[in-house]
This record gives C-alpha cells, structure tokens and sequence, in this order.
C-alpha cells in the first residue's frame, strides 16, 4: 500500500432512501474560506503571546494562567493543524505544509506522519485497518484505567523522541504500511525540525535560561496532553466500531461558539467524516442533517461526558 494523496471521502449508506442531501456533498476552499483560516491563525497568535507575557512574569497566579492559555493554544494549535492536513485551508495546496508544521510543534506532532495516518483513518474507520494517530483504541473494552492511561499520555512524547533518534541515524519507518520515498523524506525531516526545537530548548537550560522553555513549552506541553486527549476522545468513543457508516460510527456534538472555535469544528466529526476536504468553517451549515441521520448527535460536551461517566461508573456489587 503506497500512501501519496487523501482517500475519497465515504459515502452514505445505500440502504438510506430519504438521506441527506448536503451533508456528503464535496466544496472546495474559497477566498473566504481562506480568509476564516487566517484568521484564526492571528487569533491564535494573538492568544498565545499572551499566554508567553503572562507566563514569564514574577506572580505566580500570572504564571499559572499562563501556562493554562499556552495549554490550550497548543491544543487548539493542533486542530488547525488537521484542517491543514486535509489541505482544506487553503486554495493552493503548498501552504498547508508551511504552516502545518509548526502548528504541531508544541505538543510534539510531526505533521507530515501525522497526515498520512490519520488520512488512513479516515480510509478505514469502521475495520480492523484503522490507524488513528493519537493512540486511543475506541474498540478496545472501555474501563476507567484505559480512560486515565489515554489522558495521561506522555509516553506518546517518549515515542515521539525515540522517532527523532531513529530519524537522525537513518532507521526512522513507518509502521502502517509502505509509503512513497517522497512523503517518507518529508516525514524524516519533519522529524529533525522538532529535535532541533528541542536541543535548542535544551541549550537555553543549559546556558542558564530554563525558566524559558520550562514556562513556555514544558509545563504547557504537561497540561495540553490531557486536555488534547478530551477534545478527541468524543469522536468515536460509544460509537458503532463494526461499520463503515459514519452516521453511526462517528459523533458529532452541536456545542457552543466557544467549543466549536477550540476544537476548530472538532465537535462537527460527522460532518468531517462526510465530507473531509470540505473547509471547517462550512461544517455548522450541514449540522442539521446530521441532527436529523446521525445516530450519536450530542447538544454540548457536557452531555457526552454525562454519557461516558455512566458508561463507565463502578456499579454496585459489579
């Protein structure tokens, strides 16, 4: 299996007679859609130096709010990455390397490796085959321990280190299939960009600095992982795991303004799984066919966890 461009995205069910008519339907980036993605990159921008100037003052309430808000621009930093990973960004496809890469810097996400696992995912959701890159098995037995090892993922930043070790000296493979000597150069240095971003913070520590990357990559990096870890974990979880179906094998949640700008319309994963090219900003027009087919349709986030909770709550003499 060579990997070189994005599946065609799945369509609906044939046994569905009267089934949504906009919700598969494929559009392409616009200026305007552009403009949107922009946009969100100066707000996050903008976020985040505010996050670096409180965190690098004397308070320690400063500090912790700080750190908190560079959290959760390195989260929101890597759903503006997957829109860029289905180059539905911007209206050339070029850009969406350049920015994408440094997008996943701050929670160690390499873009290029990124974007050819979780195009497979896409490709395979609902099989045995599926490679979702953030390593959550939602077809493994649900228990509360699997749900505290998910939200405490740093062994995923060891992997990532031991990838840039085994770029560096010539070893790095992929582990999903084969893929194009292209794409696995990118992948390769991809993987040395962010070892460098490493040893750079690194050699500020050791030149007497560490107050910088430990405030504004360290501590960050130690929260983002766990609050990563529950903006993801509604996609799938719950869900059908035997079908090909996204209108059963996906949720979508209707969520707030708020919810859907952090997550970048992360909340909206049927409509993306409908139709994955389609640019984010699109995604809230088609929600009400999703209302109206969907089988796992939440109205805020809040409601799923009430859901998860009883799935997985310690019953009595259990």
């Amino acid at each position: 299996m060579t990997i070189t461009a994005p599946p065609t995205a799945l369509r609906p069910p044939a046994t569905v007679a009267d089934g949504p008519t906009v919700l598969f339907r494929r559009a392409r980036v616009s200026r305007a859609d552009e403009r949107v993605f922009v946009g969100k990159l100066a707000a996050l921008a903008v976020l985040t130096a505010a996050g670096a100037t409180l965190a690098l003052r004397p308070e320690p309430v400063a500090i912790v709010a700080g750190v908190l808000l560079l959290a959760a621009m390195y989260t929101h930093a890597v759903e503006l990455q997957h829109q860029c990973l289905h180059h539905s960004a911007f209206r050339r496809s070029s850009p969406h390397r350049l920015v994408g890469v440094p997008l996943g810097v701050p929670l160690l996400v390499v873009y290029s490796h990124y974007r050819v696992r979780h195009l497979q995912h896409h490709r395979y959701l609902g099989t045995p085959q599926d490679t979702e890159f953030f390593g959550f098995d939602t077809r493994r037995r649900l228990t509360l321990g699997m749900l505290v090892r998910g939200l405490l993922d740093y062994p995923r930043l060891g992997e990532v280190g031991w990838d840039v070790l085994r770029a560096a000296v010539g070893r790095w493979r992929y582990a999903h299939g084969e893929l194009a000597p292209a794409m696995r150069r990118r992948i390769v240095t991809e993987h040395l960009l962010l070892g460098g971003a490493v040893l750079g913070a690194v050699g500020l520590a050791l030149t007497g600095h560490g107050a910088y990357p430990l405030r504004l990559w360290v501590l960050p990096l130690l929260v983002a992982v766990p609050l990563h870890f529950l903006v993801e974990l509604p996609e799938h979880l719950l869900c059908d795991t035997d079908t090909t179906d996204v209108l059963r094998n996906t949720r979508s949640i209707r969520g707030s303004w708020l919810s859907t700008w952090f997550t970048n319309g992360n909340n909206l994963h049927i409509e993306h799984h409908a139709a994955m090219s389609v640019p984010i900003n699109q995604l809230p027009a088609r929600h009400d066919e999703t209302r109206r087919y969907g089988q796992h349709v939440q109205r805020t986030y809040a409601e799923f966890y009430r859901l998860l909770w009883q799935a997985v709550r310690p019953r009595a003499g259990a």
